[in-house]
This record gives C-alpha cells, structure tokens and sequence, in this order.
C-alpha cells in the first residue's frame, strides 16, 4: 500500500523518551520538552479522567449519555453517533481507548463536566497535579488547536500514570477489537502490538500538525519500558522508530529494579473550586428551615431517649436531603429521566440551605437528655418547655466514627456522606453525620458508634471499594 505523506508531516518536529517504567528513570531523550502537537494521544487524559470519575462516584460505567450536536459533528476518527443518541460511558470508553474517536472523546467530557471548555479546565488541572509541566488542553480529542500542546516527557508520565493508576483499565490499550455499544471497531495500534514481543497498549495520535505519534509500552519478563515518539513521517516509520527505543530501554533498563509507583495525586473534581474560585450553585428552592423532631411521648413521667430521638430524626433528615438534592438535579437538567442521566453539574448547593437542613434553630432554654438520664415531671421546672436535644449519649461505648474520605468542598463531603448513608443504611443506621473543617479540606465523617459497629462498617464499605478508616475516642 502506498502512503502518501503531506509536506506538514514531513516538516513536524520529531521528539522522542524512553523511560523504565517500574521506577520512572529517563534511559533516552531527544527534544523531550519541545511543545508540540500531541494529536490523539490527548485521549490519554479524558480517559484518564473518566477511570477517576468512575472510581470517585461521578459518574459510572452504565451511564446513559446522551450525545449532543457538537459531539456527534466531530470529525474523523469517530464512532458514528448521532445527536441525541443515548449510548453507555463504558462504549464511549471503549470507543476512545481503541478506536481512538473523537465523537466518543467528546461526549465523555461533556457528561463528566458539563461542557467541552470546563472539562479541558479539568485535563490541565489534572496534567498539573500529576507533574506534566508543559501541557495545556484545549479539548478531549487532540484535533489541533491553537495552544494545544504537550511534549514527548509529559505524555510518557501520562502512559506511565495509566499503567499504574489505573491498572484495572490498562487491558483496554491491548484489545485488538472491542464492541462500542453500535458496532464493533479496530485498534489504531493493532500492526505494533502484533509485531512487537511483550507490546501492550498504549495510545497512537495523527494529525497533519503533529505527524505521527504514539506511546508505547512493552514487557518482558521483569522489565517494562515506555517509549514515545513525536512526529513519525508514516505509521510504519514510526512504528520501527518506536521498535527501535523499546529495544533501547530493554538494553539500558536492568534486569532488577525496585517498582516506584508515582503517588496519586489530590483528586479535584471541580478545578475551579480547587483554585479558590467560585463553583456552580444552584438555590435549592424550598429548603427546609426547621429540623423535625419526634412528637414528646405521652404521660408527664415517662422517659424520652436520646438515642431513640436520633434514629428517628437521622430517618427524617435523611429523607428531607434526598427530596432536595433530586430537585437540585431535576432543575439543573430537566431532560434527564433518571439520577444516572442527570450529569454532576452541581458544584455547591448553598451551604446556607444545607446548614438550615440539619441544624436545629437556637432555642432560649433547654433541657438535654441522654440515654442514661430520665426526664420526669418531679425533675422539671413548672416553667421549663420540655425537649430533646438531638445530641449523642456519650454512655454505651459510642465513641467511635469512620471517616470515607476528605473533599475540596463542604457539599462535596455532605453529598457522599449522605449517598455513603443511603448505600450502607443497616451499619451505619443511627450514626450522626458529621463535616470536619481541616487545613486540607472538608472531612466526611460518621459519628456516635460502638467500636464494634464502626469495623463492621468499614468493613462493608471497603467491600464496596469504598474508601474507608476507624475514628477512635477522641
């Protein structure tokens, strides 16, 4: 087969690394911090991104995501869908990894952040905290535009990132085919996997701007090498350019090395909200301004719980939050037909309205209770109104909590300790939930538990792939 090579391919700089996987030694470089056209192996951070937005609950693998015009007019490479279409984020993955599409590209980004610029505002935040210095995005798919840039080093820290990030997702790189949901596409990458031994993924990318570029990964035995090459002539140039540097890091990298994986880096979902700006808000229309409380029992000498009072009143906010946040998200998008394809574009509810929610007004004089204390007519003031203080005993051993992980925001915390509650609600039915203010971020907690019921819920949590820690007595 004849390629024809375009005049712009061929005066595309070439840049090139190879690094050892295992403990991210440089083994070769040439120009590898020159800025230049990155072309589709910008797919490498929308994937990136979906793998962490799946894993932090924003979005999931089953998601119905609808299509809209701008995906669905992306240019070549793409999948072929249709504005309006509905089709699973695990086909749009799937389509992006292998089939290298663009449509698919987009339309991930549009369901995780709202829109194509607050996404690529997202990729940069990202590239930023994973130590890629001289990237910028200015879209999900690497078609060229003005200041879309990346070098040779930063895409080789992004395959590495993948790797071992996410490796659950890596097998991804080496199918060569895979069904998307609407028909069943090929690898770009498909001729080096079958002529390279121990090649395993990871992303090509061609544009007449960039000429042809693509990261590699291979394996043998004990060691594993990343090659990347920017600005190939043809697909088969490069190809054995990228042969050639695997060859090279196989000679340089020792037989034995020490597996240094790079550290995670902060999640951040909104990046906007991590740099101190203002996120998103959307007023949630009749909140609620007074906490419901159990009725007084009958009889002026019958004893009133505390941690009878809880349950209940846990139960009844509870309720109240999840009725307010599926108005939130009914507003936010009114076409959605179920919480799945409503996309996460609440950043903050306002915390005014939330605090409302679960803060029992100032009352001039009250009585507190716990469970080890009867109230009884004998015992009160003529003129005391009698009530319960939804406080926790401090008896019975109820000194322990769980903590489900620390966030950017209060709502951030406040929304996944109450989806935590709903998911968990036989181990964790009774808990108070609590935000912790900290020097680095908003901590959800779980309050007011025996030891015992504390392990069993984070046991359970944990099984869930939930992330999870005891709280000991303070």
């Amino acid at each position: 087969m004849c390629i024809v090579v375009p005049l712009s391919v061929a005066a595309a700089p070439y840049a090139a690394m190879v690094m050892d996987a295992r403990t991210g030694e440089v083994l070769h470089s040439r120009n590898a911090d020159t800025r230049l056209h990155p072309a589709s192996l910008t797919k490498m951070m929308t994937l990136y991104i979906a793998f962490e937005a799946v894993k932090n609950g924003e979005i999931s693998l089953d998601t119905e995501v609808r299509v809209s015009k701008k995906a669905a007019s992306e240019p070549p490479s793409k999948l072929g869908l249709s504005p309006g279409q509905r089709i699973k984020l695990r086909f749009l993955i799937r389509a992006a990894a292998v089939k290298s599409a663009n449509d698919a590209a987009t339309a991930i980004g549009e369901a995780i952040s709202g829109s194509e610029a607050a996404f690529a505002r997202r990729m940069n935040a990202t590239a930023k905290a994973l130590g890629m210095t001289r990237t910028t995005f200015k879209n999900a798919h690497g078609l060229t535009e003005s200041g879309h840039l990346s070098t040779a080093r930063d895409m080789t820290i992004m395959g590495r990132r993948l790797l071992y990030d996410y490796p659950q997702y890596y097998n991804l790189f080496s199918r060569r085919t895979t069904h998307a949901g609407i028909k069943e596409v090929s690898n770009t990458n498909r001729r080096l996997l079958a002529a390279y031994r121990g090649a395993d993924g990871i992303k090509t990318g061609y544009t007449r701007a960039a000429g042809f570029n693509l990261v590699a990964s291979a394996q043998r035995g004990n060691e594993r090498v990343i090659a990347t090459v920017f600005g190939g002539k043809s697909t088969t140039s490069r190809n054995a350019r990228v042969a050639e540097l695997l060859d090279l890091g196989f000679r340089r990298a020792p037989s034995r090395a020490p597996l240094r994986k790079p550290a995670p880096p902060v999640y951040a979902s909104n990046p906007a909200a991590s740099d101190g700006a203002a996120g998103k808000t959307i007023r949630v229309s009749g909140a609620v301004q007074k906490s419901l409380r159990p009725q007084l029992r009958p009889g002026e000498a019958e004893p009133i719980l505390v941690a009878e009072a809880i349950v209940e009143t846990a139960k009844a906010e509870e309720k109240l939050l999840r009725e307010e946040i599926a108005e939130a998200l009914a507003a936010a998008n009114p076409e959605a037909t179920d919480s799945n394809d409503a996309p996460d574009v609440i950043e903050t509810i306002q915390t005014a309205s939330l605090e409302a929610t679960i803060r029992p007004e100032a009352r001039p004089k009250t009585v507190v209770q716990t469970a080890t204390t009867v109230a009884t007519a004998e015992n009160l003031p003529d003129d005391t109104q009698r009530e319960v203080v939804t406080r926790l005993s401090t008896s019975g051993g109820k000194h322990w909590g769980i903590n489900v992980g620390r966030y950017t925001s209060r709502y951030q915390a406040e929304k996944v300790l109450l989806r935590t509650a709903l998911a968990e609600m036989s181990s964790l039915d009774g808990s108070l939930r609590k935000v912790v203010k900290g020097p680095r971020g908003f901590d959800a907690n779980f309050h007011g538990m025996t030891r015992e019921s504390a392990d069993l819920a984070c046991r359970r949590l944990q099984a869930r792939n939930v992330s999870c820690f005891m709280i000991g007595p303070s």
